[in-house]
């Protein structure tokens, strides 16, 4: 990574910035990993491809395996169409978001592989039988979608895994702006290196003074150079954040690269109102993003209530083992109650007692918690040396709660908190009351779904994000919720948490 030396940490001179233009012009420079012009999408499009045909294949096995057996008919009819399965699933998107996204998990696939399965099992069956060479069972069609379903998106996961070991995943990046927003997309990209965003640093004319834990990050110059700064660093994505430079220069530079095969991301004005599940309409080519309103229907309502009972009380009855060993443990290992129970702001900042397994010490000081949230509402606070931004008190936690913690399980006695009512599974961290003196006026929004026990925070951040970015999380769960957002976020809990190593 090649810094250009000037103003600010890096600002160029007007003498760099065009020696820098004419150099990158005249001798753009390879990638670091050149496979010969082939990227991620390159990559990962065939790896899904091989998956999704692998995917099919077992499923045909299964149907061989319940003793039904496949004739030569139905052999060559699944082979001759593999083709229309990978042109429905282009249809629906499944190849193309990996390379468009920043983060795309196979979790975000699965709405798409059980319409692509689908269609494509009946489709299948239904022109066998059509043809008169063989007449498929409908048991058949059954384990054969079941098992498709199945397949399909475990062959997939292993695909992208394979994928994220290969120097082809990783994408060279860039943000245009310098300043708050910039910063704190530089923050996010760099605590999830499993994205495969290498940031090779800012372009901006206006930067503001670089937090602490990016000043390791050049300033590469102004957005009047982008072409050159792009083709230098072999950027493959930039990420447009609130540069401090006019408009009109900011869209003369972006205009700059539609002859490069760039991907370019644009953080969006009022981002605080704009959840992920926002929909873009146009109103005689202006695009305009649609907001719907910040309420759950009463029907989405009782689909959530109805899940979490259900899901509540089936996790009761797994765990019921877990409680009376967790028990013992807490009352051996200190003196004090088995629960901790501290009120906290639910729906409609309603306050209700949570409970969890006790993992402090009785009668510690609450003061302390207190002021750390005042500190780190500040977007320039810095993370502590393990680059977490969690209030660490050795001396109050005990050792069987610090265990606890590490592995999230002090949280389940929450599950009753849902069966009551009181929480989600699925929701908005609930909060302490004295932590509303600190919100903005939009974190507010957080209250219009319940609280949960995991949510949008805890699966992508944990305690790598400031208090204030948990809330916009929070408020960006509550603005776009879904029943299928809700069950992504449950599938990928058990893995968040093992990959948090000790941050809870």
């Amino acid at each position: 990574m090649v810094e250009v030396e000037g103003r600010d940490r890096g600002a160029p001179s007007g003498a760099t910035v065009s020696a820098l233009s004419e150099r990158a012009r005249s001798e753009p420079r390879p990638r670091a990993t050149d496979h010969g012009g082939r990227r991620r999408g390159w990559l990962i499009r065939r790896m899904l491809v091989v998956a999704d045909a692998a995917g099919l294949t077992l499923a045909f096995l299964a149907v061989a395996a319940t003793g039904a057996g496949l004739d030569r008919t139905v052999v060559i009819a699944s082979i001759v169409s593999l083709p229309a399965w990978i042109v429905i699933a282009r249809l629906y998107h499944l190849y193309d978001q990996d390379e468009e996204r920043t983060h795309h998990a196979t979790t975000d696939d699965v709405v798409g592989v059980f319409h692509l399965v689908t269609i494509g099992t009946w489709l299948l069956f239904i022109v066998l039988d059509l043809t008169g060479h063989t007449h498929p069972s409908l048991s058949n069609a059954v384990v054969f979608w079941g098992s498709a379903i199945v397949f399909i998106t475990l062959a997939r996961a292993v695909a992208r895994a394979l994928c994220r070991r290969s120097s082809l995943y990783e994408q060279n990046t860039l943000i245009l702006g310098a300043g708050d927003i910039g910063q704190r997309v530089a923050r996010k990209l760099l605590r999830h290196r499993e994205y495969g965003l290498n940031l090779v640093g800012f372009v901006d004319n206006r930067p503001k003074p670089r937090h602490d834990d990016l000043a390791g990050l050049p300033l590469l110059g102004s957005p009047d150079d982008l072409v050159a700064i792009v083709k230098m660093h072999s950027v493959e994505r930039v990420i447009v954040a609130f540069s401090g430079d006019p408009a009109e220069e900011t869209l003369a530079a972006l205009r700059a690269l539609n002859n490069l095969e760039i991907q370019v991301d644009v953080v969006p004005r009022l981002f605080e109102l704009v959840s992920p599940s926002v929909k873009i309409d146009t109103l005689e080519g202006l695009a305009l993003v649609e907001l719907p309103p910040a309420r759950l229907p009463r029907s989405a309502q009782m689909i959530k209530r109805s899940v979490d009972a259900i899901g509540a009380a089936a996790l009761l009855l797994l765990t019921a083992p877990l409680f009376a060993l967790f028990a013992v443990a807490i009352k051996l290992d200190s003196d004090g109650p088995v629960f901790f129970r501290q009120t906290r702001l639910g729906k409609g900042q309603r306050p209700f007692a949570v409970l969890k397994f006790r993992t402090m010490r009785v009668g510690s000081d609450t003061e302390v918690h207190r002021a750390y949230i005042r500190r780190t509402m500040s977007a320039d606070l810095a993370a502590n040396a393990n680059g977490i931004y969690k209030l660490e008190r050795p001396d109050a936690v005990t050792r069987v709660g610090r265990l606890l913690r590490q592995t999230s399980m002090d949280e389940l006695p929450q599950l009753l908190n849902v069966l009551r009512g009181d929480m989600s599974l699925v929701g908005p961290r609930p909060c302490i009351p004295y932590e509303t003196e600190y919100f903005k006026p939009h974190q507010f929004d957080r209250f219009l779904v319940p609280a949960g026990i995991t949510g949008l925070w805890q699966v992508t951040a944990r305690a790598y994000a400031t208090f204030g970015e948990a809330l916009d999380m929070d408020v960006a769960y509550a603005r776009g919720w879904s029943l299928g957002l809700d069950l992504r976020l449950l599938c990928r809990t058990p893995l968040a948490v093992l990959r948090s190593k000790g941050t809870a």
